[in-house]
């Protein structure tokens, strides 16, 4: 297997993933990069990674660049926990109000625009900023996290005795349209899988086969979760029972479901379909 650059993003949400990998689990011959989801997408389209897990919406705007790894993603049927929308007042009370968005999501920010326009009905102003949950509220009604940094943040409102409305995206996606949600898939670059396909099939199946270990290593897996995040072990205990990580069928259904408004609101120039390595 050639050294594969491989994208890692820092969250819990890819931990169970990623532990085995990192604890040497499994034979991988590939150099792991760390960060945010919104730096790792731009690494893999400048040719500078060659997997990665990739912002759903970022396939979708970059297709003709991408190809997606098959059974895996991160997903939710309902509550993510992970992407929260953190408000002054309710949701239903924020017309022409400001909302500051994570600089370290596409998805998210995505999401939340397309329950503006077709759930809530709402015209509201946004602002791009560093995830600082003070910081934010200090510029805005409204404030988006995702990942470590928007369940640090909860558990900060909650100690604060509900300071913040907290809205949860993936529920408010489910009550919309009665589907799951898609966040993140991983991806190959096209012109590496062409060039390397023996080394893309076995990745994939390492890939696989790490979060089967990576579950299977529970006691490892949450003191690691809890040490890298500080997080109370209950809320990680039941993260990890939410997040799903297949690519089946309804996933996909619902996958194309999220393009499709997402193009309905011109957040994506044409409508998606989606290109899996092997089929």
């Amino acid at each position: 297997m050639s050294r594969i650059r491989l994208g890692q993003v820092d969250y819990l949400n890819c931990l169970p993933v990623y532990h085995p990998l990192e604890e040497g689990l499994l034979p991988l011959e590939a150099e792991l990069v760390k960060g945010p989801p919104t730096t790792l997408n731009r690494l893999l389209l400048s040719d500078l990674l060659d997997v990665t897990p990739m912002s759903s919406i970022e396939y979708a705007r970059n297709v003709d660049q991408c190809l997606i790894l098959p059974d895996l993603s991160i997903s939710a049927d309902g509550r993510v926990e992970s992407i929260l929308l953190f408000s002054k007042g309710p949701v239903t009370e924020l017309e022409g109000k400001k909302i500051c968005l994570t600089s370290s999501s596409a998805t998210s920010v995505v999401l939340l625009k397309i329950l503006f326009e077709h759930y809530y009905h709402l015209d509201v102003e946004f602002e791009t900023v560093a995830p600082d949950l003070e910081r934010m509220m200090e510029r805005a009604d409204g404030a988006l996290l995702i990942g470590d940094d928007a369940m640090r943040a909860h558990q900060f409102v909650i100690q604060q005795n509900g300071l913040y409305q907290v809205t949860d995206l993936g529920e408010a996606w489910k009550q919309f349209t009665g589907a799951k949600m898609v966040y993140a898939l991983w991806v190959v670059r096209r012109d590496y899988a062409e060039h390397n396909a023996e080394s893309v099939d076995l990745l994939s199946k390492t890939l696989l086969d790490a979060l089967k270990i990576g579950f299977a290593q529970y006691p490892s897996l949450m003191a690691k979760a809890q040490q890298r995040t500080g997080l109370p072990q209950s809320v990680i205990e039941d993260y990890f029972q939410i997040m799903q990580y297949e690519l089946g069928e309804e996933s996909r259904k619902a996958l194309l479901t999220f393009y499709d408004y997402a193009y309905k609101s011109g957040l994506i120039d044409e409508r998606v379909c989606l290109q899996v390595w092997g089929e």
